[in-house]
């Protein structure tokens, strides 16, 4: 297993898991590949698991993040909790953490942010607001396995669970925040502001890059010319640099897209950014390569097999676990 202070687990050779929400509803899927490229539904593309039953707060599981547990022992996965469907406005109040064995039963925690300090298991760090109870959006939440972070019990390594929030009473658009979850994944501290450029920023996608030494971020800016763009820092809370503005997926043109997962396929150092572009009737989840940087975006085409993909991510996985999956998930249909 290869691993690298400061980041997820990377783990299995034989192929991908693409966990995701379906355009089809508020739930999570699954679909699994051998190239990358080329997916199959699980379930017939069907929820994974009862998103009523882990979504606690509106019964929707969006945006789907899956990782290995940073011994590489387990699975993590953290949803936005979240349903259009049944509340017809695009705000919301919480997330949803997630911890398996096996990738098939999960058991979960759901924090509603609009309850504040209490749920919060550092009750005497600063509070970024006032009042929570008008915090309005908790969206996109991902994890990165944060070593060097420090409990206050002297403990070293959490989990930094990293998303965009807004409270439309206290600040004026969405700006990315994070906390940090222990190791039995039920506890989280108080949000604390990653960064702010002085408009609205979502869909932020962390990875360390052996490279060049640096944390890169893949994010939609809700300002300015549209696009998935890329910011670094020397450390994973920062300080983040300004994104680059010349060289970002661009090919979309004047249309939306947002989304962006990056994951490197098996005997690759070069990258692979997938995205949601939005704005098209159909829509279109893209996969598009980049260089060993995260740079010289270049080569878009359509995934292929899974039937309404959406904001998920990408895990490469063993010969054993892809046919656990395939075994606990087989298509009914056709």
């Amino acid at each position: 297993m290869l691993t690298v202070a400061g980041q997820n687990p990377q783990k299995g050779t034989y192929g991908y898991l693409y966990c995701h929400m379906s355009d089809r509803g508020e739930y999570t899927a699954y679909a699994v590949s051998r190239d990358g490229y080329h997916y199959e539904d699980l379930n017939d593309g069907e929820a994974v698991f009862s998103p009523e039953e882990h979504a606690r707060i509106e019964g929707g599981t969006r945006d789907a993040y899956i990782t290995r547990t940073h011994d590489g022992k387990g699975y993590l996965m953290v949803t936005t909790d979240m349903c259009v469907r049944k509340s017809k406005v695009w705000d919301n109040y919480g997330i949803d953490l997630l911890r398996s064995k096996d990738m098939v039963t999960w058991e979960s925690v759901t924090f509603d942010f609009r309850r504040g300090p209490s749920i919060f298991c550092d009750p005497s760090s600063p509070d970024p607001y006032k009042d929570y109870s008008t915090i309005n959006r908790v969206w996109a939440p991902q994890i990165f396995w944060d070593p060097d972070f420090i409990w206050s019990d002297g403990k070293k390594g959490g989990y930094m669970i990293y998303y965009s929030l807004w409270n439309r009473a206290e600040e004026g658009y969405d700006r990315m925040y994070y906390s940090h979850a222990d190791e039995s994944f039920t506890r989280l501290t108080k949000p604390r502001l990653l960064f702010d450029w002085g408009y609205a920023t979502i869909d932020a996608d962390i990875n360390y890059l052996p490279s060049d030494g640096k944390y890169h971020m893949l994010i939609k800016k809700e300002g300015g010319k549209p696009g998935i763009y890329t910011a670094t820092a020397e450390h994973l809370t920062g300080p983040w640099g300004e994104p680059v503005e010349d060289d970002y997926v661009d090919f979309e043109g004047k249309k939306k897209c947002e989304g962006s997962s990056a994951f490197q396929l098996i005997g690759d150092d070069t990258w692979r950014v997938a995205y949601i572009e939005y704005s098209s009737k159909p829509k279109h989840y893209r996969i598009c390569k980049a260089d060993k940087y995260l740079r010289n975006f270049s080569s878009p085409v359509d995934i292929e097999g899974v039937t309404g993909p959406q904001h998920g991510s990408f895990m490469r996985i063993t010969k054993k676990e892809y046919k656990r999956l395939k075994k606990a998930f087989p298509n009914k249909k056709g």
